[in-house]
């Protein structure tokens, strides 16, 4: 029953992903993508923190996988970042991934903290 609910959850983050990256123009740095998974990562971070413990792995599971998996997207991120080089955007691709990856540890870390927090 469990991949129901983490397949559920995917098609619920996707669609959001999808919702928010529709709306936002791209073609410049790809912020959508930026902002969505750094939101995931920070989530994930607050969630499996407050949650360890506390929330059964049935709960958390459809959540952190389903639900932010599906939100967050690592090949859209390759793929944007690979363009910007590709059409000589080489600099604004290195900012990206940079961005891409410290910031996502970074809000993954501010999550835990704000999530130990909390407990």
């Amino acid at each position: 029953m469990r991949y129901l609910w983490v397949g559920l959850g995917g098609a619920v983050g996707s669609m959001a992903r999808y919702a928010i990256g529709g709306r936002a123009d791209q073609s410049a740095f790809p912020w959508a993508t930026l902002g969505i998974n750094l939101t995931g990562a920070f989530l994930l971070g607050l969630l499996l923190t407050v949650a360890a413990g506390r929330v059964s792995t049935e709960v958390t599971t459809p959540v952190a996988v389903g639900v932010l998996g599906g939100f967050t997207t690592f090949s859209t991120f390759a793929w944007e970042a690979f363009e910007h080089g590709r059409r000589g955007r080489v600099g604004l691709a290195v900012a990206y991934v940079a961005a891409s990856v410290i910031g996502g540890l970074v809000a993954a870390a501010a999550g835990y903290a704000l999530g130990r927090s909390l407990r």
